[in-house]
């Protein structure tokens, strides 16, 4: 027949595999190829998969392709109720004596009660400068965001990176502390998702955040976090051995996620097949919230976060070759009106810290402790903090013109995630700690949590 050289390879879908699954140093690749289920294809007959795949790949002869899909459809996702014994709702599972101040701002005049989406891009190894320099449309398209009325830019200038990697940074942001207090540390995906949230992550690596910078932290490794904290998973595409190797080093220069020449897979970037799940993503989950607030029902938004790897390697290089994806993918939310209720962040853990301008220069070195960060704040989110902070009685300058300038770090982007999971009833604490709030003028390393053989702010000792 016509079909007889098609086959659909049904990749695994990961989300619900235990910590031990998914080390990457002990074959997480080689278990995920393990599972692939090849079945022919029939034009004459329908092709079912099971509920839970997201992502197949279609081999027609020589010719191969990704085809995603968001599976359950949002609709049929069942009702979330989080363990009592972890659920991030509950003072004990942050080992607190007494619950929290809290703020409701659902008593503020023409107030926005809908809490917002949020939509985060990790641009791993991508300095402020750097992002300018090999990603210029991108940068031009960021700038066209800013839109008093609608939704304003901020971006800030002196952020600062708490560690040397991945590793210290990443966990800032997504825990809110570097040593993890107690056992069975959860990521901010499950705080999202203990609240409602729909929660989805897209790794174009091959790996799993959570196993490989807190795995250690929990007492059993048969522990799912992915089950516990998501509502869908892409990894398992990028874990196929035509991008990432499954013979030798995976890691190496000329093929993987490290690789200093471009990383392509079935004629395209790897970063676009990631690029086509985030749109699906952003597709279904707000045409179906847009259904449900029709009918006044209660309307559930999204947490999406995504990974891209292409600033981590030595000559710079391969990061240009995201630029068309990600400055289409930000015109399309300036253009669609979903910054009104969206907020949206670009930001990245830490800056090169590899190649011939960290190693010899100066400059290098500081530019790998300011990542770039950006964040897009609906216009009624931004009034709402002006006005916090003065009848608070807090400093009178704007916290996010202030801050563009002030010494801030991945611990403030930990509560300004936090905050706008909790909304409209936030922590008044964690509003203190966040980008929200107006961080201290002149704030020392010290205080923002930065060693001091890592600081870039250092002052000249007077003699």
């Amino acid at each position: 027949s016509e079909d007889k050289d098609v086959f659909v390879d049904v990749l695994p879908e990961t989300r619900e595999w235990p910590l031990n699954d998914k080390n990457i140093w002990t074959g997480f690749n080689h278990l995920i190829l393990k599972e692939v289920v090849r079945l022919p294809y029939s034009s004459s007959r329908p092709f079912v998969l099971n509920e839970t795949t997201q992502a197949v790949v279609v081999r027609c002869g020589s010719s191969s392709t990704i085809v995603t899909r968001l599976s359950p459809p949002v609709a049929k996702l069942p009702a979330y109720v989080p363990p009592s014994d972890s659920d991030t709702r509950s003072s004990d599972s942050f080992n607190l004596t007494q619950k929290p101040a809290r703020f409701n701002a659902s008593g503020a005049p023409q107030m926005q009660l809908q809490r917002p989406n949020v939509v985060y891009l990790m641009l791993d190894a991508v300095s402020h400068r750097q992002f300018y320099r090999r990603l210029p449309k991108s940068a031009q398209v960021l700038k066209t965001i800013h839109s008093p009325g609608s939704q304003r830019l901020v971006e800030l200038y002196r952020y600062h990176s708490v560690g040397y990697s991945t590793d210290n940074n990443t966990k800032a942001a997504y825990l809110g502390e570097i040593y993890p207090s107690h056992p069975n540390p959860l990521p901010i995906w499950a705080y999202y998702r203990d609240r409602g949230y729909v929660t989805a992550r897209i790794e174009d690596s091959c790996d799993d955040w959570t196993k490989k910078y807190i795995g250690s932290d929990f007492e059993s490794q048969e522990y799912s976090v992915g089950n516990r904290s998501l509502d869908y998973e892409l990894t398992s595409p990028f874990c196929i051995p035509e991008y990432f190797p499954n013979v030798g080093n995976a890691y190496g220069n000329f093929k993987g996620p490290n690789s200093m020449v471009a990383r392509c897979l079935y004629g395209r970037y790897v970063h676009d097949w990631a690029f086509d799940y985030l749109y699906q993503l952003r597709s279904e989950l707000r045409e179906h919230r847009a259904k449900q607030l029709a009918h006044q029902k209660d309307a559930r938004p999204y947490m999406i976060s995504a990974t891209f790897l292409e600033g981590h390697e030595g000559t710079g290089e391969v990061l240009r070759t995201l630029d068309d994806s990600l400055a289409a993918f930000l015109k399309s939310m300036r253009d669609s009106g979903e910054l009104n209720d969206t907020v949206l962040i670009v930001g990245a853990d830490h800056g090169l810290h590899m190649g011939l301008n960290f190693a010899f220069f100066q400059s290098g070195r500081i530019e790998h402790k300011n990542p770039f960060f950006a964040m897009s704040v609906p216009e009624w989110l931004y009034e709402f903090s002006e006005k916090y902070q003065n009848e608070q009685g807090l400093e009178a300058a704007s916290p996010f013109a202030a801050n563009e300038q002030r010494l801030v770090t991945p611990f403030e982007t930990y509560h300004t995630f936090r905050v706008l999971a909790d909304w409209p009833e936030f922590e008044t604490d964690s509003w203190k700690r966040s980008l929200f709030a107006t961080q201290k003028a002149g704030r020392t390393c010290e205080e923002a949590g930065i060693g001091a053989n890592f600081c870039m702010c250092k002052i000249p000792a007077t003699v």
